[in-house]
Parts: structure tokens; C-alpha cells; sequence
């Protein structure tokens, strides 16, 4: 076991607000529980949860670090009892439930995968939330299949970008929503068939034209409001609607009469607050599915941006800026 300190730098939720609420901090070095591997942390990304978090509108789970962060990337430095299939020295990704904005963190082993060949711890912390939640949430929840159609909404954003590719590489075909001719041509870039400015063209008009005049068969949404009633218009027959956050709210009105009539399904989940049995289901299957297309290279995370760890508040501005396409990472 090699030594670690007993303090370290990291970034605290000192007020729940603007993005000036984030300030560094020393806090005690973690310790790796039960299961868990203690990382020392080379990057760590930068997520809409930790936007959320940082303006108190998404406590961590209990048990969970106060610190934001849900994805880091790095290097083995202590065990926890009973964690048998990492070593002191790995170079590994994980999804945590919180504190990756700090210089070590603890993670469950089942939760860490291999830096793929050739990546960068940069770009490696660039993958574990959203490829997780993609993972989930379009190929689980709303079981795309090769061959079939699917909308991604924000396609420029650090899961849109992560589902277009992951989604096209596995046989479905793309469509995807942007705000800006820049970010169409970046999703169709990353392998959309097609974009569709959402300011200047009726995104229900073509996807379904799109799905041959049908609709599509999958439709990922972080948008909620307005959008839902749009996105079960724009469903094909048997279609499924699976919505991850909801940036213009989450209640709506609606008429369920379409969703009966086409045999619709309507669903969605959170991942920070599943278990880690279940999360570690989704990190064996990404690493039989999906890491071997990422260490070939057909698949890659969009970087935006990085910031120093101690800047993670110009790193928030940026993110709610909306002017991004892909990720931002913070580096310690």
C-alpha cells in the first residue's frame, strides 16, 4: 500500500447558489471502505448533477460525500478489505456518488474500469456518468435495437454526444437536436444521420420523416416541459420515451390517449441512487460492449474544455453558458 496523506485539496459547496459557492478546501483523505479502492485523482468531469447539486436542488445520497463530482479518473492508491481484482498503481475510471472534485477519492471497485489503450486520464474521466447513464437508460430501459431509430435531444451536450456514437456504432440509426449550425455539424460529425436546429425546424416534422413517415422507435430527453407532449407526437408505434433530467421542468399536461393508442412507453431513471450492485451490472456491460469500440477508436468522448480544480467554478459558468459541446474536466 503506498502512502497517502492524511489531508488534501479539494473543492466544497460552501454556498448552495451561483457558481461562487465553490471554493477550495482541505479536507481529510478519504479511506476506502469495504469494496471500495481509494483513487488518487488525475481528472474529474464535470456534470449537470453537480450544476444541480451546487444550486441545492440534488443532496447526495446518504452515505455519499458532500463533495460534487460523479466521475474521475486516476490511480489506485490504497485497497479497501475485500477488493481482489485492482491493484495499487491501476490507471482506472469510476462512477461515484460524489467527491471527485478532490485530489483522492474513494470509489467502489465494481464501479471502476480500465483506462482504455491510448486515453488520457483526461480523456478516461470523460466517460464513466454519461456512458453509464446512456448505457441504462437507452439501451436497458427503452431496449434500442440495431436498426432502429432514435432522437437523441441535446445532442451536443456530454450525454448527447456519448449516445450518438454509442448509439450508431451498435446498428441504430440518429437524429439529433441542436441550437446552433455548429453543434448540428458536430452531431452529425459524431455519426447523426441528421441534426436539427430545434430553433429553426419543428424537431416532431422530422423525426418523423426521419422514421419514414412513422416516428421514431427511441426518443432520450433531458428536457421535459413543452418537449413531452412533442416527443409522444414524434414516437413511432411501440415507441419509448426515456427522459434523464428535465431542464424546463417536470410537470406537464398531457393527453394520454396517443401514448394508449400507439402502445407507448413512457420511462426514466436517476442512476446517482441506485445501488452499486446494479451499477456495477452496467459497468460489466459497458465493458463488454462499449469499452472494446472505445479502445479501438470508434468511439470517443468530446472534450470541450478544461479547468484546473481550484477553477471549477469558471467550469460550472461555462457549463450553464451552454456554449460547450461535449465535456468539461477538471484536473488536479
Amino acid at each position: 500500500m503506498t502512502q497517502t496523506p492524511d489531508t488534501m485539496s479539494a473543492v466544497e459547496i460552501a454556498e448552495f447558489g451561483p457558481p461562487e459557492g465553490l471554493k477550495p478546501c482541505t479536507r481529510p483523505t478519504p479511506e476506502p471502505g469495504h469494496g471500495e479502492v481509494l483513487l488518487k485523482v488525475a481528472a474529474a468531469g464535470v456534470n449537470r448533477p453537480d450544476v444541480m447539486q451546487r444550486s441545492g436542488n440534488y443532496p447526495p445520497p446518504p452515505g455519499a460525500s458532500d463533495l460534487p463530482g460523479l466521475e474521475i479518473a486516476g490511480t489506485v492508491a490504497a485497497l479497501g478489505p475485500g477488493v481482489t481484482d485492482l491493484a495499487v498503481g491501476d490507471a482506472v475510471c469510476a462512477l461515484v456518488s460524489g467527491g471527485g472534485y478532490a485530489e483522492y477519492c474513494s470509489a467502489p471497485a465494481a464501479l471502476c474500469l480500465p483506462v482504455p489503450a491510448g486515453f488520457s486520464m483526461l480523456q478516461a474521466a470523460a466517460l464513466p456518468e454519461t456512458f453509464f447513464t446512456v448505457w441504462t437508460n437507452v439501451f436497458e430501459r427503452a431496449a434500442l435495437k440495431p436498426g432502429e431509430t432514435l432522437l437523441v435531444h441535446g445532442g451536443s451536450s456530454g450525454i448527447g454526444t456519448a449516445a450518438i456514437q454509442m448509439a450508431s456504432r451498435l446498428g441504430a440509426r440518429v437524429i439529433a437536436t441542436a441550437g446552433t449550425p455548429e453543434k448540428c455539424t458536430a452531431c452529425e460529425e459524431l455519426g447523426a444521420e441528421k441534426a436539427v436546429n430545434y430553433k429553426e425546424a419543428d424537431f416532431v416534422e422530422a423525426a418523423r420523416a426521419f422514421g419514414g413517415g412513422k416516428g421514431v422507435n427511441v426518443i432520450l430527453d433531458m428536457v421535459g416541459g413543452d418537449y413531452t407532449a412533442r416527443n409522444i407526437q414524434a414516437l413511432a408505434r411501440d415507441g419509448r420515451l426515456v427522459n434523464i433530467a428535465f431542464l424546463k421542468g417536470s410537470k406537464v399536461t398531457l393527453d394520454l390517449m396517443p401514448v394508449m393508442l400507439k402502445r407507448l412507453t413512457l420511462t426514466g431513471s436517476t442512476l446517482r441512487p441506485q445501488s452499486v450492485e446494479r451499477k456495477g451490472e452496467i459497468a460489466r456491460a459497458l465493458g463488454e460492449r462499449i469499452w472494446p469500440l472505445i479502445s479501438s477508436g470508434d468511439i470517443k468522448p468530446v472534450i470541450h474544455a478544461t479547468f484546473p480544480l481550484a477553477q471549477a467554478a469558471d467550469a460550472h459558468h461555462l457549463m450553464e453558458s451552454g456554449r460547450h459541446i461535449g465535456k468539461i474536466v477538471l484536473i488536479t
